[in-house]
């Protein structure tokens, strides 16, 4: 309990309600790794000694496992997969953003549930509101915002706090978030473009990369066309490269979706070869596109400056029914 009468909630002791295992936390925490509710075995090794990533003498390429998470969003020279998904749009849009960040109470609630699913990153302070509009919760928030802690308001931490409780009892996603670290950054560089690359692994393994999504509907279908909307298998190829790149065998990316209503239904899924190749095309125009931009410092926006672009209406729109 902090003397300001909240609960910081990452620091909170025992007995552990969710989330998992790892190499910083006691291994009392390990309880933690079956449920709450399922008695058998934890089956994570992650008290084992911490796996050994390989890493290039370069002082920026090769894996980090100790870069804040706001340093990281905030490096200018290097270029993100989010990045690269505006760049497509529009470069223009991608300078503004990068010039201009936001931070989204979403964020937050995002951030918060990967510190309890992954028990790695900033500490999390529930804030006694039900929204941010008094001058008080919003004071509380930045307060906390500025001391690098991640507040959330107590409904959504109950929220998180009953996903995780859901998640580790998903067999499937436990054995995958385990024999690796989570929250670890990556940096690589493009031999075709030069542009440095990064990315930030939710957990990584020697063999497999791991995502974990919070979705409206985690139902496979469903978040396949989530994919296809927020360029997930723009994703998955750009980890999965970068950590070939590096030197690590990597065999797989998957993704870890859960729901993030009642009842937090969890799905295990991977994208086929033709998305994933799909999503290393347009990674491979985004590189390109960032390398030409810099250079002559040109962010241009939808469309060129110097002609008129066609557009059409959509297909359906010739077959409505004329308005009466």
């Amino acid at each position: 309990m902090r003397r300001d009468g909240y609960v910081t909630a990452a620091k909170k002791k025992g007995p552990w309600r969710s989330g998992f295992c790892g190499h910083d936390l006691p291994p009392e925490s390990h309880a933690r790794c079956h449920g709450v509710y399922i008695n058998r075995p934890c089956v994570c090794d992650c008290h084992q000694e911490k796996p050994v990533l390989t890493a290039h003498d370069d002082s920026k390429q090769g894996f980090h496992d100790n870069i804040p998470e706001a340093a990281y969003h905030a490096d200018r020279e290097s270029l993100s997969v989010s990045g690269a998904k505006v760049l497509l749009k529009a470069p223009a849009l991608f300078k503004w953003q990068q010039d201009h960040p936001v931070h989204k109470d979403v964020f937050d609630i995002g951030s918060a549930a990967h510190r309890l699913v992954l028990g790695v990153g900033p500490d999390v302070l529930v804030c006694p509101f039900d929204s941010w509009r008094t001058n008080e919760a919003k004071a509380m928030r930045d307060d906390a915002r500025q001391r690098g802690e991640i507040p959330v308001l107590k409904a959504d931490w109950e929220r998180v706090t009953e996903m995780a409780d859901v998640l580790s009892r998903h067999r499937m996603a436990m054995s995958l978030l385990s024999g690796g670290k989570a929250e670890v950054s990556a940096y690589a560089l493009d031999e075709e473009t030069g542009v440095m690359r990064r990315c930030r692994y939710d957990y990584l393994r020697d063999d497999l990369a791991v995502d974990y999504k919070s979705a409206a509907s985690s139902e496979p279908t469903a978040f396949a066309r989530a994919a296809a909307s927020f360029g997930y298998h723009m994703q998955h190829p750009y980890y999965y490269d970068i950590g070939i790149d590096l030197g690590l065998p990597l065999k797989g990316f998957v993704f870890i979706v859960q729901m993030k209503e009642p009842p937090y239904l969890v799905s295990v899924v991977e994208l086929v070869p033709d998305a994933v190749e799909r999503g290393r095309d347009l990674n491979r125009q985004a590189l390109q596109r960032f390398r030409d931009c810099r250079e002559v410092d040109l962010w241009q926006g939808y469309a060129r400056d110097d002609e008129i672009t066609p557009i059409d209406i959509p297909r359906w729109a010739y077959y409505d029914q004329e308005s009466a």
